[in-house]
């Protein structure tokens, strides 16, 4: 495991501590209130970004795409999403502050946003029927931060990024509400790729990768317990909650990329001391 030069988060101001890279990524060591600080900071100084959120299944993800790695490492700002990484820097001896879920940062951006008269609006969500979750979402989030600015609650159609019409009518909103924070719950990687798009025509706004964030915002999935989300075993109730969907993709990718790290942490560490 190594640490890297200073990130690209240089440009939030500041000198911000050497990322650390765990499985090929770059992350950045802050708490959750250091990243709504910088992008806080950011934004009164009139500089956009992107903020991207590994887990575990990111990690796994980018080994196999060097296009996902660069997206990453593009990326502003990095925080760790999942619990392994933050595991994994400690025993490599590198640690990781903390945990910083994408669900929680769409709540903490939003109150620092609300006292700040800050405009957000929010992209993706799923469909039900006539639901909206991304329109419930934004009411939510008005009426829990008053004064808080929800100028977007846009929850576009499949294949919306590969359709030049419903892509250009996306462009009109964003460039209409002039957002300046946007929360996109697409799910890695399409969000990451809409973000990089995005960036292009609000490049002074910040964009947030939240995958499920919108809604669970909404109440339209539930969010582990607290317990569950402080020791690590949120994926746990992922899985239960959507087998069809996830028993797959946690048991066959993410727990086998999740040892992966903790070896590959624990061979550097022991690399490291023979070196002393």
């Amino acid at each position: 495991m190594e640490r890297l030069g200073p990130s690209r988060a240089d440009r939030l101001g500041g000198a911000p501590s050497p990322r650390v890279t765990l499985g090929g990524i770059a992350i950045d060591p802050v708490t959750e209130a250091e990243a709504v600080a910088r992008v806080m900071d950011a934004l009164e100084a009139g500089r956009g970004g992107q903020i991207v959120t590994p887990n575990v299944d990111i990690v796994a993800a980018a080994r196999r795409s060097r296009e996902l790695r660069a997206i990453i490492a593009a990326s502003d700002l990095v925080v760790a999403d999942g619990a392994p990484l933050v595991w994994a820097s400690k025993v490599a001896g590198t640690p990781l502050p903390a945990r910083v879920a994408g669900s929680d940062l769409v709540w903490s951006l939003s109150a620092a946003a609300a006292t700040r008269g800050l405009r957000i609006a929010l992209l993706g969500g799923t469909p039900d029927g006539a639901a909206r979750p991304t329109e419930r979402a934004a009411d939510l989030l008005e009426s829990r931060y008053p004064g808080l600015k929800v100028v977007g609650a846009w929850c576009p159609p499949m294949g919306f990024d590969r359709d030049e019409s419903q892509w250009r009518a996306l462009v009109e909103r964003v460039e209409a509400a002039a957002p300046d924070l946007v929360y996109v719950g697409l799910g890695f990687p399409k969000q990451e790729h809409v973000m990089v798009r995005l960036r292009a025509i609000a490049p002074d706004a910040w964009f947030l990768g939240c995958g499920a964030s919108i809604d669970f915002i909404a109440g339209y999935r539930r969010r582990a317990p607290k317990w569950m989300q402080r020791t690590g075993t949120e994926w746990i109730f992922r899985m239960l909650s959507e087998p069809r969907r996830l028993v797959r993709r946690y048991l066959k990718d993410d727990v086998p990329e999740a040892v992966r790290l903790l070896a590959e942490a624990y061979r550097e560490r022991r690399r490291a001391n023979s070196e002393v």
